[in-house]
């Protein structure tokens, strides 16, 4: 991680929100900016001057592209350029090793640079709408820049188009309600990550170390359920803390995650999981491949080339590819017949349908090596052989509690109960809860190692 969350928390984000607050509103992008570079420099400050020259390159690009929109050609070629530089360097430093790996030569060793696969999809979406008159080039390179590096989703997504925070960027709004929801925001993905994520996925490192054919059905499914849990409120607790900070700099970002683990159907799953990625492939690469304004055998295609590149997006592995074409497939039989058949089905067998399909996925996106991956499935439909032994049942009792909290908070209970108290209750409530979060989370953080976001890796 770029920071330590508790120095981020309690240093660098309380004294980057007072320079902003202080700064005049004509200067608080320029406080911003130095901001982002800070947070990201903190860590790797050599990939600072990797991204400061893309983000030139597509600024510069922006304007060629809409000073020649009526000339059709040129203004394709500046398109066309300035995706083969984006995919060029993400390419080159996600990919060469594991490229180089399978055709036997020698890995370059090569650092991936944090988030290099969120602002790299920003900035191609940025391109992509100016060329199709979808938003206007922008002219301020501290504004554009500001787009690129914004730091609360700079590492992890949500992945903005500019087109949806063009305006906001140019002139937003603060007032106290949006900072105060911002804190509340933040502190509902800070206590995700800390008091739930975290504390699961010590289950799942457990069963991930075992040796697949020893672990038994019980103990394969908790560790897959660990994991399925973990990653949920690992991801969606950064979303939400991106968000949060996003409102606090006067920025309304669109929700990532909207209850995945209640949806019917894997086409519904995808619809409301991780939904800024799905939201960017559909609209520039499965809609200009034609999307479902074909012929089925081609729609067909047009599924399975979209999800291999959002296995392949996810990491330079085979089980990414694997896990993307996965979904592929599923939905692909969804779309030719599986849906209908769904219908008919009671929503909780619908539900439980879905889920064994996510915990089965999550299998695959977790363990990199193709043989421990296929024989811990294996395990988990008993092909170890082995039964539940009595620290399976002692984890699954130790655990239960905490399984039982995160099933619920998968589900929009909570949400329904806070939005049926009282506009009173519900500020007095939320500032228990904000206060509460932050002691409990401080706890844990100040006793806890080092333990980064999933999606940092990405």
């Amino acid at each position: 991680m770029v920071f330590s969350t508790t120095l981020f928390l309690f240093i660098y984000l309380p004294v980057v929100l007072l320079l902003y607050y202080v700064t005049p509103l004509r200067w608080r992008n320029v406080v911003l900016l130095i901001a982002n570079l800070v947070f990201y420099g903190w860590g790797e400050p050599v990939y600072i001057a990797v991204m400061a020259a893309s983000v030139l390159f597509d600024y510069v690009l922006g304007m060629l592209i809409e000073k020649k929109r009526n000339k059709e050609s040129a203004a394709k070629a500046f398109v066309a350029l300035s995706v083969v530089l984006n995919l060029g360097l993400l390419v080159f430093f996600k990919y060469t090793d594991f490229i180089a790996a399978n055709i036997g030569k020698s890995p370059l060793g090569i650092a991936l640079p944090v988030g290099i696969s969120f602002y790299t999809f920003q900035k191609m979406s940025y391109i992509i709408d100016v060329y199709r008159g979808d938003a206007k080039a922008q002219r301020n390179i501290v504004s554009f820049a500001t787009f690129v590096t914004l730091f609360p989703q700079l590492i992890a997504g949500p992945i903005i188009k500019y087109r949806d925070v063009a305006a906001q960027i140019d002139s937003r709004e603060h007032n106290f309600d949006r900072f105060s929801a911002g804190i509340c925001t933040f502190m509902v993905g800070l206590a995700k990550k800390v008091l739930l994520a975290n504390n699961i996925g010590m289950l799942w490192d457990v069963y991930k170390a075992c040796d697949p054919s020893g672990v038994s059905v019980l103990g394969a499914w908790l560790g897959a359920a660990a994991f399925t849990f973990q990653i949920y409120f690992d991801f969606s607790g950064y979303s939400d803390m991106a968000i949060g900070l996003g409102r606090m700099f006067g920025f309304e970002f669109k929700i990532n995650f909207d209850y995945p683990y209640i949806s019917k159907s894997i086409t519904e799953f995808w619809r409301r999981w991780h939904i800024s990625l799905g939201s960017w492939f559909r609209e520039y690469l499965y809609i200009p491949l034609g999307g479902n304004r074909v012929s089925v055998p081609r729609h067909m295609l047009n599924l399975l080339i979209v999800w291999a590149a959002t296995g392949i997006w996810h990491g330079a592995s085979w089980n990414f590819l694997i896990w993307g074409l996965y979904y592929g497939v599923i939905l692909v039989l969804e779309k030719l017949f599986l849906l209908k058949a769904l219908e008919h089905l009671p929503k909780a067998v619908r539900v439980v349908y879905s889920m064994f399909i996510v915990i089965i996925g999550w299998v695959i996106f977790s363990i990199e090596d193709l043989s421990s991956f296929t024989a811990y499935i294996g395990a988990m439909f008993g092909a170890s052989g082995t039964g539940a032994v009595w620290s399976d049942v002692y984890y699954l009792l130790s655990y239960l509690p905490l399984i039982v909290v995160m099933a619920l908070a998968s589900t929009p209970l909570a949400k329904t109960l806070y939005l049926k108290l009282g506009e009173r209750a519900r500020g007095v409530f939320c500032l228990c809860a904000v206060l509460a979060g932050l002691v409990l989370c401080t706890a844990y953080l100040v006793d806890a190692t080092y333990n980064p976001f999933l999606y940092f890796r990405f």
